[in-house]
């Protein structure tokens, strides 16, 4: 295990899994029981035991862990069955740093275990630092597969979650700040779209459906630059004509991607063959004019040119947020403008 691991001990797994479920959402979590004897657990950040303490296994096990080299810095919570004083200080007697009901709802747990574990971290900082890194194992996986063939369309879905639950959580600005940290330009800017769209589409009040819909899309809009040489693809600086005209292949080499895959919906293929269309028909690669354009590829297109004017490049400085929305806006004739203002007003509490 990590060092980042959280342990829950639990005599009763199927009734301590919301408990489980909770903690995964802030950290690595591995669930064992009473039989543990701690000698083969490698680092690890907490413990929070749901155990009947009053069991002669319970006390065993926690003993053990207590006498564990570097237990002392291991903060251990501990749930307890019983509100008399006798039953605290048990738990206290048996290493727990904290005792709290287990009738506590298990999203307080993880509140009190963030502020054990990590004091400088908030609940909704660590859930969009795993999210993130859940989202980011995906672009790889996907990116490596669609090299040389098909993706996996349900591993795509299993990305959407993370990111829709990191825009709930913490906003669109931690979004932001997380996704800032990759190195690799195209994972960054298929992570920004993606959590761009999701908020736009939050702040629009779109179904449920569409919210999973257009963030799917978002994520695999494009995948077609996995085949693009990576001269190309991670040039620093502009590039020439031809270097210009392989990099517009992107587009119609993701469309052919997601349909030899298999199993993609139409909205997602159309955004991403037609993501860099303009409304007056300068845009590629077929041309497509008003009308012809969708209105979820509208909405992409505006999510994608922001996240592009905002990217974090060693080459290059990001535009401020208000510095990319006053491009957006001069872009009349080719983005609609109505969207264009929702953007904005979706995007107007990051810096």
């Amino acid at each position: 295990m990590n060092a980042g691991v959280i342990v829950v001990v639990s005599d009763r797994p199927d009734r301590s899994q919301p408990l489980v479920d909770a903690v995964r959402s802030v950290a690595e979590c591995r669930v064992v029981g009473t039989d543990e004897t701690w000698n083969q657990t490698g680092p690890l950040r907490g413990v929070i035991a749901d155990i009947t303490l009053s069991r002669p296994e319970a006390k065993r096990c926690l003993r053990l862990l207590s006498g564990r080299p570097g237990r002392a810095r291991t903060p251990l919570i501990c749930l307890t069955r019983g509100s008399g004083e006798s039953t605290f200080t048990e738990a206290r007697n048996l290493g727990a740093t904290l005792c709290l009901s287990a009738l506590a709802e298990p999203r307080l747990v993880v509140g009190s275990l963030v502020r054990e574990v990590w004091p400088d971290k908030s609940v909704a900082d660590l859930v969009v630092t795993r999210e993130a890194q859940r989202a980011g194992s995906l672009m790889t996986n996907l990116f490596t597969s669609a090299q040389t063939g098909a993706i996996d369309m349900p591993s795509v879905e299993r990305g959407v979650d993370p990111v829709l639950g990191a825009i709930q959580e913490g906003g669109l600005s931690r979004w932001l700040d997380e996704v800032w940290a990759h190195d690799d330009v195209t994972f960054q800017h298929c992570l920004l779209v993606s959590g761009v769209a999701a908020a736009f589409a939050q702040k629009l009040g779109l179904s449920a459906a569409d919210k999973q819909l257009m963030t799917r899309a978002a994520l695999v809009h494009d995948v077609g630059k996995s085949r693009i040489p990576h001269a190309v693809l991670n040039k620093p600086g502009r590039l020439d004509d031809d270097e210009r005209a392989v990099m517009q292949t992107h587009a119609p080499i993701g469309h052919e991607i997601l349909s030899a895959s298999g199993g993609c919906d139409p909205v997602t293929l159309a955004v991403t063959r037609y993501h860099h269309e303009m409304l007056d028909g300068s845009g590629y690669p077929d041309g497509l004019s008003a009308d012809e354009i969708a209105d979820p590829v509208r909405l992409l297109t505006i999510c994608d040119i922001y996240a592009a004017l905002i990217e974090r490049r060693p080459y290059k400085s990001p535009m401020s947020s208000r510095e990319a929305l006053s491009i957006l806006s001069g872009m009349e004739g080719k983005l609609e403008g109505g969207l264009v203002q929702a953007f904005g007003r979706a995007v107007q509490d990051v810096a």
